[in-house]
């Protein structure tokens, strides 16, 4: 809960936990399902950690060890304490482009570093929604999904705390108004090229 607290200013949570649902598909009929997490290890953030756990979490990603003809299909949620940093999302964005039957969606609680409007971090954040990643803010349902899921829910019920849902609806604005400049340019572009802009 210490790392996952939405809250404005995030004092003293350093690391990104990053809760994990692997989705494997073979053919309409076959679903199974896989749960964990990671959390940064000294020079390894949570991402890229995952990342090199692949192999055993989605066997078969790349054609190998099963019927060579068809490809296993993986759907990938992360629950993270924070945003992908620019680095990471620039990996996962390249890698993803790579893996077309591996499909991402994260879930975040805080947005690394994009309160400034030139950040990095944006710009990463909108290079993995060019690869096809669904990024979203978590919502009081995603909390209490992760509490069933991940955490004790048998010990007790989970509880939001104050100001979960305000900050969740300000982080959200903030993620869409990130992401949307990526449409936004797009069509600048397009318009100058025709001459409607200069």
């Amino acid at each position: 809960m210490y790392n996952y607290k939405n809250m404005r200013w995030a004092k003293g949570r350093n690391q990104t936990y990053l809760c994990f649902v692997v989705k494997r598909r073979l053919g309409p009929d076959s679903l199974s399902f896989d749960f964990g997490h990671l959390h940064n290890r000294t020079g390894c953030h949570a991402e890229l950690l995952f990342l090199s756990h692949l192999g055993a979490l989605c066997p078969g990603l790349w054609g190998c060890g099963g019927d060579e003809n068809r490809r296993l299909s993986y759907s990938v949620t992360w629950f993270c304490s924070w945003s992908p940093c620019a680095n990471c999302a620039a990996t996962l964005a390249r890698f993803l482009r790579l893996t077309p039957n591996l499909r991402l969606r994260i879930f975040v609680a805080r947005l690394y570093f994009c309160d400034v409007e030139d950040s990095p971090h944006r710009e990463g954040l909108r290079n993995l929604r060019r690869a096809g990643v669904l990024v979203n803010v978590m919502s009081y349902k995603d909390y209490f999904y992760c509490w069933q899921t991940f955490v004790a829910h048998r010990l007790s019920r989970f509880k939001a705390w104050e100001g979960l849902h305000t900050n969740s609806v300000r982080l959200s604005r903030t993620l869409n108004r990130i992401l949307q400049p990526c449409e936004t340019e797009d069509l600048r572009d397009a318009f100058r090229l025709i001459g409607l802009l200069t």
